[in-house]
């Protein structure tokens, strides 16, 4: 019934609306994968031990992750209209 429903919905959605759509469920989905822990850092390790531990961590971020949209890296969107 649900999905029906929500079906009949989307058919109603212009295409801003349904990219809106398209960027929430890909949300949903990238917040459902498992990203990596940093563990705690000791105050002993040194900056090059830390810098290298971070690095390592980054590298097993995933690669696939959403981006901004280039609306976002505009200068004029950062002011309010």
């Amino acid at each position: 019934m649900l999905r029906e429903n929500l079906k009949q919905e989307l058919d109603k959605l212009n295409d801003d609306q349904l990219r809106k759509i398209a960027d929430f469920i890909a949300l949903i989905e990238l917040q459902s994968q498992k990203v990596p822990q940093l563990s705690s850092l000791s105050q002993t390790e040194t900056s090059i031990q830390r810098a290298k531990e971070f690095r390592q961590w980054v590298s097993q971020l995933p690669q696939d992750s959403i981006s901004l949209a280039d609306e976002a890296f505009s200068r004029d969107a950062i002011y309010v209209r």
